[in-house]
């Protein structure tokens, strides 16, 4: 069975980095897309990008391009979410999702989604 699992959320202060994981199990990465998602109270989930595992291709929404990175460990299974210049604003549950075929940032697009990782982002 399909399963994704976040890790490496947390408090941070405002200028600060993290990097979130995404462990995959009941499948191979390759094939799939790998996207990021966040949601804060009361708001909409939204789309941060979304990585092509077979080639390590990446897409960012134009809101986070410059301070989030998405890489791929296919030997571990895993998907890498680096957040740099870490602001208040970007506190918010972070999701990765996965789905086959190409990338995308729609959260309607991806059927198979992990729990969620808190980030807090506060002095």
């Amino acid at each position: 069975q399909l399963q994704l699992v976040e890790s490496g959320g947390g408090l941070v202060q405002p200028g600060g980095s993290l990097r979130l994981s995404c462990a995959a199990s009941g499948f191979t990465l390759e094939h799939y897309a790998i996207g990021w998602f966040r949601q804060a109270p009361g708001k909409e989930r939204e789309g941060l990008g979304c990585i092509r595992t077979s080639d390590g291709s990446t897409f960012y929404a134009d809101s986070v391009k410059g301070r989030f990175t998405i890489s791929r460990d296919n030997a571990k299974n895993t998907v890498y979410l680096q957040i740099d210049s870490l602001k208040p604003e970007d506190t918010a549950v972070y999701y990765c999702a996965a789905r086959k075929g190409v990338v995308s940032t729609n959260p309607r697009a991806f059927a198979s989604w992990g729990q969620g990782t808190q980030v807090t982002v506060s002095s």
